[in-house]
C-alpha cells in the first residue's frame, strides 16, 4: 500500500512538472537599443532635405521668345534654415529684378482683387499656408515685375528670351558646419546674363548662421588674407590673365571674400562676377589649404586628423 501511494505521489508530481513546462513563458519586454536614441539625436545635428520647385503660373505663350522662370526653395528637417533661405531667395529676386519695397506693395495691390475673388472658391483646407505656399505668395510681386519687363522688351521689338533661375543645394550636411549654396542665373536682355553662388553656413547645435569672423582665431584675419592673396597670385599666373600679378592688380585688386565654405580640400573663398576679375573668368574661387590654416582657424573647424595605423611588425612581440 505504501508503495502504491509513493507511485501515486510521483505520478502527480510528474504531471505537475509537465503542465508547468507547457505553460507559455511571458516574453521579457524588449529593450530599445541605446543606438536608436542616439540616431534620433544625431538627426537633429544633420541637415537633411532637398529643393522643391515653386508653382509660378506663367501666362500661355508660344514660340522661342517665351519668358522662363524657375524658383526652388529648401525643404529640410531644419526649419530655421528653410526660413532663412526663403528670405534670401526674396532678397535675390529683389536684386535681380530691381524691385523696391514700394513697388512690391503697388504690384501686390494690382492682383489683390482677382486673388480675393478666387480665394472664395477655395476650401479651408486649401488655404492652409505651408512654407512653400507662403513663399509662392511672397514671390508674386517679383513675378509681375518679371512679366512686365518681358512685355517692355517685346514692345521694343526685342525678340530676346529672358530667364531667371534660383535654386538652393545642401553642400555640407553636418559638423563642423552645415552649408547651403544658393545658385542664381538670369538673362534679362543685354549682352550677356548674370550668375552668382552665395554660401550660407550654420551651426546646427546653436541654430545660428556662422560668419567668416566666427571661425577665425583672434587677430588672425590678416594672416588669412595673406594666405588667400598668395593663392590669388597663383591663380592669376596659372590662368595667364596678365603678364604679371602687379599688372593684373592695377585693374583687379585682390580683396578677401566673406563668402566661404569649408570643403574637404580647404577653406573655399567664393567671388562674384567682376569682383576680382573680368566677366570672362566667371565666378572665381580660391582654395586655401588646411595645412596653412592651423594657426588661423579655430580647432573645431579644422579637419580631424586620421589616426595613424600601427603596423603589425611594430605590435608583434
Amino acid at each position: 500500500m505504501l508503495q502504491q501511494k509513493s507511485i501515486w505521489i510521483s505520478s502527480v508530481l510528474a504531471v505537475s512538472i509537465g503542465l508547468t513546462a507547457c505553460q507559455p513563458q511571458q516574453a521579457e519586454p524588449e529593450k530599445k537599443p541605446e543606438t536608436q536614441k542616439n540616431e534620433q539625436a544625431d538627426l537633429s545635428l544633420k541637415l537633411i532635405g532637398d529643393s522643391e520647385k515653386l508653382q509660378l503660373n506663367l501666362p500661355e505663350c508660344d514660340g522661342n521668345g517665351c519668358p522662363e522662370i524657375s524658383v526652388e526653395r529648401l525643404n529640410s528637417n531644419q526649419a530655421f534654415i528653410d526660413q532663412f533661405i526663403d528670405t534670401e531667395i526674396l532678397k535675390q529676386l529683389g536684386q535681380i529684378l530691381s524691385v523696391s519695397p514700394v513697388e512690391e506693395k503697388d504690384i501686390a495691390a494690382e492682383g489683390a482683387v482677382s486673388e480675393s475673388a478666387a480665394s472664395e472658391a477655395k476650401s479651408a483646407l486649401a488655404n492652409v499656408e505651408t512654407p512653400k505656399l507662403k513663399l509662392e505668395k511672397a514671390t508674386q510681386p517679383y513675378m509681375q515685375a518679371f512679366l512686365n519687363l518681358d512685355k517692355e522688351l517685346k514692345e521694343l521689338s526685342a525678340n530676346q528670351q529672358i530667364s531667371l533661375m534660383i535654386k538652393p543645394k545642401i553642400l555640407n550636411a553636418d559638423k563642423p558646419l552645415a552649408t547651403v549654396v544658393l545658385n542664381t542665373s538670369s538673362y534679362l536682355g543685354g549682352a550677356h546674363g548674370a550668375s552668382s553662388q552665395q554660401y550660407y553656413n550654420f551651426d546646427l547645435s546653436t541654430q545660428k548662421q556662422v560668419q567668416l569672423n566666427d571661425i577665425l582665431l583672434p587677430k588672425q584675419k590678416a594672416q588669412l588674407e595673406k594666405h588667400a592673396h598668395e593663392v590669388f597670385k597663383t591663380w592669376v599666373k596659372d590662368s595667364k590673365l596678365a603678364n604679371s600679378v602687379e599688372e593684373y592688380e592695377q585693374a583687379w585688386k585682390f580683396s578677401l571674400s566673406e563668402n566661404f565654405y569649408l570643403s574637404q580640400q580647404g577653406l573655399i573663398l567664393q567671388y562674384a562676377e567682376y569682383e576680382i576679375g573680368p566677366y570672362v573668368v566667371g565666378l572665381p574661387r580660391l582654395t586655401v589649404p588646411y595645412d596653412q590654416l592651423k594657426t588661423v582657424l579655430k580647432k573645431q573647424y579644422l579637419p580631424v586628423p586620421e589616426p595613424v595605423a600601427t603596423s603589425e611588425a611594430a605590435t608583434s612581440k
